[in-house]
């Protein structure tokens, strides 16, 4: 492994350049002055999906509605006319052939909420027009471990199914769905299964006792999880009856060994740091290629403020280039170079 690769990356913040956000604090002040983190957590709405809600996406785009056996899902693509290539001339032809499997975040037990939506048009245009399949996996607590992975697995299967080439598949998810992300791995490892050619995971929660540092490291200067031992990260349904160290709930406690190229994004200030810290390390340990960049000062899963800061413009920046780096990879195995 090159030197650089074993390196851990740093983004610095630029958070007083940011258009009406002086500092991190005001930015945080004005994502939570509602409460909005609280509220989607409340019972009642915790397992409303929004999956089928109407979203305006770009003209270029195309969504379908599909069902997966009982899993409701969404297949976004982009339009391929001729018209369309020449408006969106960045576009690579083989990128049709990949395909994104986005594992949702909300800690288990979140349903497939809005925001998502706007998540699967980031990796299409990340991945320069390549598909993305997002699914609304069951959660708990009426469904605990294993509904979520094995919801998972339908997916891949599916996607394999629709002739996919195993090394055109990259496996994505943010928070629960970063861990879910390599939970699903590992079980396709384990049984046999044909495993995809990357996986992107940002602010993953790997580890679901959490034991790592950052959980008191940051308790105090976390925006998102800070402040409160009575958050889904202390108090977990989806564990059921389970060890929670068992491999395909955290997957810190498991193997890495054979997992494909890895990209992890995590924030400064998370809580959660040590999740993605520690998965990395191990992961290297284990022969994995795997890179994890930190974001100075970021919070919980920042990237889902898309273009509206430059430290999620650069993480979606360093998606993009991630996806692209594995489609020329592949390109050049098949051609024997």
């Amino acid at each position: 492994m090159a030197e650089d690769e074993k390196k851990v990356h740093i983004v610095r913040s630029v958070i007083p350049k940011i258009k009406n956000a002086k500092n991190l604090n005001k930015m945080v002040a004005l994502f939570n002055k509602e409460n909005l983190l609280k509220k989607v957590l409340v019972e009642n709405r915790r397992n409303v999906s929004e999956i089928d809600k109407v979203v305006k996406y770009p003209d270029y785009m195309d969504v379908k509605r599909i069902w997966i056996d009982d899993i409701p899902a969404q297949l976004l693509s982009y339009k391929r006319t001729e018209v369309e290539l020449q408006k969106k001339n960045f576009l690579l032809p083989e990128s049709e052939d990949w395909i994104v499997l986005q594992l949702h975040g909300g800690g288990y037990v979140n349903a497939f909420k809005k925001h998502y939506h706007n998540m699967a048009g980031y990796y299409a245009e990340a991945g320069r027009g390549l598909q993305v399949l997002s699914i609304d996996y069951r959660v708990a607590p009426d469904n605990p471990h294993p509904a979520a992975l094995e919801d998972a697995v339908r997916a891949y299967q599916w996607i394999l199914d629709a002739a996919y080439e195993p090394n055109h598949i990259v496996i994505a998810g943010d928070s629960a769905g970063g861990g879910l992300s390599m939970c699903l791995v590992a079980y396709l490892r384990d049984h046999g299964m044909p495993l995809p050619a990357g996986i992107v995971a940002m602010s993953p929660w790997t580890d679901v006792t959490a034991s790592g540092p950052s959980y008191d490291d940051h308790y105090d200067d976390d925006p998102v999880f800070g402040g409160s031992r009575d958050s889904l990260i202390y108090n977990n349904p989806y564990i059921g009856e389970n060890d929670p160290k068992n491999p395909y709930i955290s997957p810190l406690f498991g193997s890495f060994e054979g997992f494909p190229p890895m990209l992890v994004q995590v924030g400064e200030r998370e809580m959660l740091f040590s999740d993605s810290e520690m998965a990395v390390r191990k992961a290297k340990e284990q022969g994995v290629e795997a890179k994890l960049t930190v974001y100075n000062e970021m919070f919980h899963v920042f990237q889902v403020a898309g273009h509206m800061m430059e430290e999620s413009k650069a993480a979606w920046n360093e998606i993009s280039h991630f996806l692209v780096a594995l489609e020329r990879r592949n390109k050049s195995e098949f051609a024997g170079e």
